[in-house]
């Protein structure tokens, strides 16, 4: 990913803009994701998959950790996010086994 060099406080706000929009983006591109996921599984604790939270977390800390950010940020972003998302995941479960 190529940054722009910015020359004022308001390309810079701009091009952040930028980023949070496709940053959203790729977290709902996520979500429906693991919403597929749902469909593939058989039980809730299977849903919860705390072993590839687990490996999950891992992952995301070390690429913080080479792209000079704080991987305590990364974690909490993603403990929220997962937790989140599994609920989703749930009711997606429970949703597709009424059906």
């Amino acid at each position: 990913m190529q940054m722009k060099q910015c020359n004022t406080l308001d390309e810079a706000r701009s091009e952040i803009d930028k980023v949070d929009e496709e940053i959203v983006k790729l977290i709902a591109m996520r979500n429906d994701y693991i919403k597929q996921i749902a469909h593939f599984k058989t039980s809730i604790e299977e849903v919860k998959a705390e072993n590839r939270v687990s490996d999950v977390i891992s992952a995301v800390r070390a690429q913080a950790i080479e792209l000079d950010l704080s991987p305590n940020l990364i974690n909490d972003l993603y403990v929220r996010m997962i937790d989140g998302m599994v609920e989703s995941e749930i009711a997606e479960f429970r949703n597709a086994k009424d059906l």
